[in-house]
């Protein structure tokens, strides 16, 4: 379940416009209790919900609420069992 790790990196950084470095969310996440190689939907959702504002503020960033808000939309929507549709076409090019 890294996948949803690497989801939800890869869906932070989009919306702050910035390549997060990962190191330190790992590091926030393991701080919390949530081991980001097993984390599950309602663990994306209760660090977008309780922990993102103070993550972004360690970290200098801030995301409007409506930002904020299509950014936990998009991290519900994942399903970590299939593939998204930048992982098919990047399998096209292997």
């Amino acid at each position: 379940m890294r996948r949803r790790f690497d989801h939800l990196h890869a869906e932070l950084s989009v919306a702050l416009g910035v390549a997060l470095a990962r190191y330190p969310l790992w590091l926030w996440l393991r701080e919390r209790d949530c081991d980001p190689e097993w984390l599950t939907r309602a663990d994306v959702l209760a660090f977008c919900d309780v922990d993102l504002p103070a993550f972004l503020h360690t970290r200098g960033a801030f995301l409007p609420p409506r930002r904020k808000a299509a950014l936990r939309r998009r991290l519900a929507r994942f399903d970590a069992r299939s593939p998204t549709p930048e992982e098919r076409l990047a399998s096209l090019t292997d």
